[in-house]
């Protein structure tokens, strides 16, 4: 017999767009209207899809459409997908912050989510005061709560500011006491949000590791959304990919990972200001904690002349911020682009970025700063291996300005 803890039925979400309140009463009239008589909501027949990159026709838009799935205790789901595809708003309905449009949802047990930093804190209470509070959201007895207390302290690392009001906490320790009291307040269904990202790499394979104890050695269900694939593989036991509110695919996490990164290519870009050029970009998919970054560029060079450039990077991670920025001084000596082929390497060492996944852009100039041509998403990669043992002996904070290598020959 399955121990089904958590049940999605014909989940839909629709919103309308434009501003709240304005131009709405008409619209709560007819549905008013179309209700008493048991008849069905004329809003919901229209809509569209909800694709952020296109203009629309209609006012109102389709968040998720008719989700179904089911999980098991013990189970971890993954719930996978890129920017817009509903998954912020599945997590909300499953955690009640808002309603479905249509379907129902049925659990058995406490639900504690992650959703964004500070989400359920209250800014002018203390870490500790909220603590309490939490807890007392989630229906513990004081006692209850106070057992834990000292465990949940210590896991988040912030003992020393656990009386300072949490208005004047960094956005990384209001996530990790915020994880903290999620985990160890100990939930029937923990619902987790990309939120892990806030936190540096050791809070990273901290709370995955927590996870992975709350899943198989205590029973408990993890609802868990992320752009890291590699903590997906690692952490649950099976996945869902969403796109444009609808469920895609469905199977084991591996299985949906690959599905994922096959169907969800961002298109390289390439935009020139010289039409000299040819270019073609390799690297590696995969890479460990601490490893050196390595990218290899062609190039054709078809005008008469040798050229000499300039190369400025960024490395953007999923939320589009650059966490690793590198300009070329024209202190250094330019790159020559000879007259027919030239190859360039670039090296990053000990990018220490934390687990997920990341693009770069560059720029290729001359010493007037003139952008000659820029390729965005050049490169898409990955920082895996949990387990990685450079994550306890490297410090964990990105340069502002990384060790960056650039010769006209591959590095042995």
């Amino acid at each position: 017999m399955k121990d089904i803890i958590l049940k999605a039925e014909n989940i839909s979400k629709q919103y309308r767009l434009g501003l709240v309140g304005t131009g709405t009463l008409s619209h709560d009239l007819n549905r008013w209207w179309h209700n008493i008589r048991g008849k069905e909501d004329p809003y919901l027949k229209i809509g569209e899809v909800n694709d952020r990159s296109k203009k629309g026709t209609s006012d109102y838009v389709w968040a998720l459409q008719d989700i179904n799935f089911e999980v098991q205790r013990g189970e971890v789901l993954g719930i996978i997908g890129k920017n817009g595809a509903g998954k912020s708003t599945l997590l909300k309905i499953l955690s009640r912050v808002t309603s479905p449009t249509t379907g129902n949802i049925k659990t058995r047990g406490r639900i504690a989510s992650l959703l964004e930093v500070g989400t359920g804190f209250h800014g002018e209470m203390t870490g500790r005061e909220n603590i309490y509070l939490n807890g007392a959201i989630l229906g513990m007895t004081k006692k209850e709560i106070a057992s834990k207390i000292d465990e949940i302290i210590d896991f988040s690392g912030c003992e020393r500011y656990i009386d300072t009001p949490v208005k004047r906490y960094s956005s990384g320790m209001t996530v990790r006491l915020a994880f903290a009291v999620a985990a160890f307040l100990e939930p029937e269904i923990l619902v987790i949000d990309e939120v892990l990202a806030v936190g540096d790499a050791e809070f990273q394979k901290k709370a995955i590791g927590k996870m992975q104890d709350i899943s198989r050695g205590d029973g408990r269900t993890v609802l868990f959304v992320s752009h890291n694939m590699a903590a997906v593989q690692s952490l649950c036991t099976r996945a869902m990919v969403l796109d444009q509110g609808n469920v895609i695919f469905e199977g084991s996490a591996n299985a949906s990972v690959e599905f994922y990164l096959k169907n969800n290519k961002t298109d390289f870009v390439l935009k020139k200001n010289n039409p000299d050029f040819k270019v073609n970009v390799s690297q590696k998919n995969v890479y460990a904690f601490g490893e050196t970054l390595r990218l290899d560029i062609d190039f054709d060079n078809l005008s008469d002349c040798e050229q000499e450039v300039y190369i400025d990077l960024a490395v953007v991670n999923q939320m589009e911020d650059f966490v690793l920025h590198y300009k070329m001084n024209f202190d250094k000596p330019a790159l020559i682009i000879k007259k027919n082929k030239s190859h360039i390497n670039i090296s990053i060492e000990n990018p220490r970025l934390v687990l997920g996944e990341y693009t770069m852009i560059i720029y290729i100039h001359n010493k007037m700063r003139q952008v000659l041509f820029w390729m965005e998403n050049c490169a898409r990669f990955q920082i895996s291996n949990l387990n990685n043992e450079l994550l306890a002996n490297t410090s964990l904070k990105s340069p502002i300005v990384p060790n960056v290598k650039i010769s006209e020959k591959p590095l042995s």
